[in-house]
């Protein structure tokens, strides 16, 4: 399977984008699944001045639905989300590498891999940048869901997996939690600890990071992980800026949940609904984001809600506090991003193939709806800024 084509530069230097505020914004999109209209990712300028988004380029991959950027900004990582619902259970997904320029903002593949499992949904590159850590959710219970770590060479490309591990397990929900769904990793601030998300089985695994161990670069930490309400669905894990805390999504409960960190440990102190009080619609909580200063908590809903949760972060507890609820404007709100100045937040509509763009305000954390610019693409999910 041809899985990339060639992708054309944009017509812009960085010296110039820096000058008038440019940065890149790399959208993943659907591709493959019936009915998505994605073409691949896409290369945009986005004007941190005005909020503006041109679409310049798209390198043509399959269902490239969530990337990463390598922490030097050279290089884009990009699942390829395979079989999918419809597709051959026996078929494993892929990541493709890409090279960045950040002066034409041109993507240049430099080659795919296994990822070890099926539906891969999410990567995380290491502090020290030197594994792609993947998770695969698996819709299938055979094989289930992993995580996947993959070398990440000097020049960008990525090596066969170093460390596959295998996960079992279920939930109460039938249909959702009938195996193990691994649906996201994230490393502690300190680097020492990684923790993967088990939708299925409602568990945050922990691992002590041991990059130089010659035998694996993961070992599983003595307390095993953290035990989440059953039937819950944890999604994502992000840590605020300071490491003391973290924040968690569970998309089955549309609820975000504070967990306190000491040394390894995750213990969850608050959990909020995302939705309104007589809210009876269907839910699917999807994406967590913090504003640049840590002071704002955003928090995408699906479903029937299609919103988006604003919450105020208490700097001493880590608590959260509702400011706000912002609609989508459309339907599918997998996934968002809040641009590097902290004036606008761009979000993706998934099943209605748009994306917006609200200025953001920094001091009350509310999103602007008397203006938001829209800007149509096939079934947008994943969003990342690369400064110029």
């Amino acid at each position: 399977m041809a899985l990339v084509a060639a992708t054309h530069a944009v017509a812009q230097s960085s010296a110039d984008a820096a000058a008038h505020g440019i940065c890149h914004l790399i959208v993943g999109t659907y591709t493959g699944a019936p009915g998505a209209r994605g073409q691949g990712i896409y290369v945009c300028r986005f004007d941190t001045k005005t909020g503006e988004v041109h679409k310049a380029s798209v390198a043509k991959t399959v269902n490239p639905s969530f990337v990463a950027v390598s922490r030097d900004g050279r290089c884009v990582y990009a699942v390829n989300e395979l079989p999918g619902e419809n597709g051959s259970a026996s078929q494993r997904g892929r990541v493709s590498a890409f090279a960045f320029d950040r002066a034409s903002g041109a993507l240049t593949l430099l080659g795919d891999v296994a990822s070890e499992g099926s539906e891969p949904c999410h990567l995380t590159v290491s502090p020290d940048g030197r594994y792609l850590v993947v998770a695969n959710y698996s819709i299938a219970s055979d094989p289930g869901g992993s995580l996947a770590m993959l070398p990440i060479e000097p020049d960008g490309r990525l090596g066969a997996a170093a460390l596959v591990v295998q996960y079992q397990g279920r939930g109460p929900v039938q249909g959702r939690q009938d195996c193990a769904h691994i649906h996201s990793t994230a490393f502690s601030p300190d680097g020492r600890f990684l923790y993967a998300q088990d939708l299925g089985a409602d568990k945050l695994y922990a691992y002590a990071y041991t990059p130089d161990d010659s035998h694996s670069p993961l070992a599983a930490a003595a307390w095993r992980g953290t035990d989440m309400l059953a039937g819950s669905g944890p999604r994502h894990l992000l840590f605020g800026q300071d490491g003391r805390f973290a924040y968690l999504v569970n998309e089955l409960t549309a609820t975000v949940s504070v967990l306190r960190y000491r040394d390894g440990l995750l213990d969850v102190q608050q959990t909020e609904s995302l939705t309104a009080a007589g809210f009876a619609g269907a839910v699917g909580a999807a994406a967590l984001h913090l504003s640049p200063d840590g002071r704002f908590l955003y928090v995408s809903n699906r479903g029937d809600a299609n919103d988006i949760s604003i919450f105020a972060v208490d700097a001493a507890s880590g608590r959260l506090t509702r400011v706000g609820r912002q609609s989508s404007l459309g339907r599918g709100p997998r996934e968002f991003a809040i641009d590097p100045s902290g004036r606008w937040l761009v979000v993706g509509n998934q099943a209605s193939d748009t994306a917006w763009v609200f200025r953001r305000d920094p001091q009350t954390g509310l999103l602007d709806a008397s203006g938001p610019k829209r800007f149509d693409i096939g079934a947008p999910v994943d969003f990342r800024f690369i400064a110029a």
